[in-house]
Parts: C-alpha cells; sequence; structure tokens
C-alpha cells in the first residue's frame, strides 16, 4: 500500500535529485523508497558484497592478531618487482 510523505528540503537539493532521477529514469520516490529500503532493512555484512565462493572459504586459514597485511603486501610487492 503506497502512501504519501511530505518532506521539507533545501530547493537546491531537490532540484539535483529531480535531475538525477531524471538522468536514471528513475522517478523520485523510488529512489527515496530504496533509500529508506537500505536504511532499515538489516542485512548480513557478510553477504552484502561477496561471492558465494568468498563466503565459503571465509575462516579457511588463521591469521596473528598482529599480522600487517599493508606491510606483508608491500614486502611481496618489493621482492616481485626487484
Amino acid at each position: 500500500m503506497q502512501t504519501k510523505l511530505t518532506l521539507k528540503l533545501n530547493k537546491d537539493s531537490i532540484s539535483r535529485a529531480k535531475n538525477y532521477a531524471y538522468k536514471n529514469s528513475r522517478s523520485l520516490s523510488k529512489i527515496v523508497e530504496d533509500y529508506f529500503d537500505n536504511l532499515t532493512v538489516k542485512k548480513d555484512i557478510n553477504q552484502k558484497n561477496t561471492s558465494k565462493l568468498v563466503r565459503e572459504l571465509k575462516g579457511v586459514i588463521s591469521l596473528p592478531k598482529n599480522y600487517n597485511r599493508k606491510k606483508d603486501y608491500t614486502e611481496f610487492l618489493l621482492k616481485k618487482y626487484k
């Protein structure tokens, strides 16, 4: 069931939003509805942007608590391009 919602926004914000909606061939109502859904629907963080393979591999290896990924990767690159 659809219900009317009235919002008070800055004129420039409304203009930009309408322009965005037009360029993306979507209604402003649908954009706002999708935004509210994204804010309020709880999603599993592990499944949000990861593939099935990555989810299956999660936890396969364990690293020490003091593991420094950036340092390790930097050392790998230095050796690779030496």
